[in-house]
């Protein structure tokens, strides 16, 4: 429980007057020393008491221990779910699954918005940008996108893929991030906006491992 103001001083004053004379006052000196009432220094010490931040031998008792201050339990870390909603892929485009593949618990001091979803990346061409095979790319959800985010976007109403976003005179560019894949260009229609990608959550090594054997059988 908090002290008080006037709590914390007369323990201050307690405390200090241990550690210089060895010995608690009375209580008609500590309130000649705190400039006030006997009677409030009575309370105080009471409340003390009360609060478990001393023990006396009796109520009168000049004999007072202190007691150890009990520290707050650290406050559970703020975090908020978001699904992961099938996967994606970041070679080429494969077809959307919408159905849930679990869910993920997110920091909300880093992610500042209330919808996101998460999408488990499928492919290398973004490697540049930090997005591995395996990994988990974190989005909120949008259907428009600024020149070089990097966004989930669905192609031709079927196909999802993750890409940096250009639009040009002549339409849409997705560009990869890798030199092993060509710039993807697409008219206006064909390309829709799913999300921003705003975080990305590093597959475990052995995720990664156990996916690159599969891929390769």
């Amino acid at each position: 429980m908090e002290l008080t103001h006037k709590q914390q001083r007369l323990l201050d004053y307690l405390k200090n007057r241990r550690a210089q004379d060895g010995s608690i006052p009375s209580l008609r000196r500590a309130a000649a020393d705190l400039g006030v009432s006997h009677t409030a220094v009575a309370q105080l010490m009471a409340q003390l008491e009360k609060k478990q931040v001393i023990r006396r031998a009796g109520r009168y008792s000049r004999a007072i221990e202190f007691m150890p201050v009990k520290q707050p339990a650290p406050s559970p870390q703020h975090g908020r779910r978001a699904p992961i909603v099938g996967h994606i892929t970041a070679g080429l485009p494969m077809y959307a699954q919408q159905q849930w593949d679990g869910s993920v618990v997110l920091d909300e001091t880093l992610f500042g918005t209330t919808q996101l979803f998460c999408l488990r990346v499928q492919g290398d061409s973004m490697r540049g940008a930090g997005i591995l095979d395996g990994d988990l790319v974190v989005c909120e959800p949008r259907q428009y996108a600024e020149n070089g985010e990097i966004v989930a976007a669905l192609v031709n109403q079927e196909e999802a893929t993750v890409k940096r976003f250009f639009r040009t005179d002549k339409g849409i560019e997705l560009r990869p991030e890798n030199d092993a894949y060509q710039i993807i260009h697409y008219h206006l229609n064909e390309v829709l906006v799913q999300g921003a990608v705003v975080g990305v959550i590093r597959a475990p090594r052995l995720y990664r491992n156990r996916h690159e054997r599969t891929r390769h059988q």
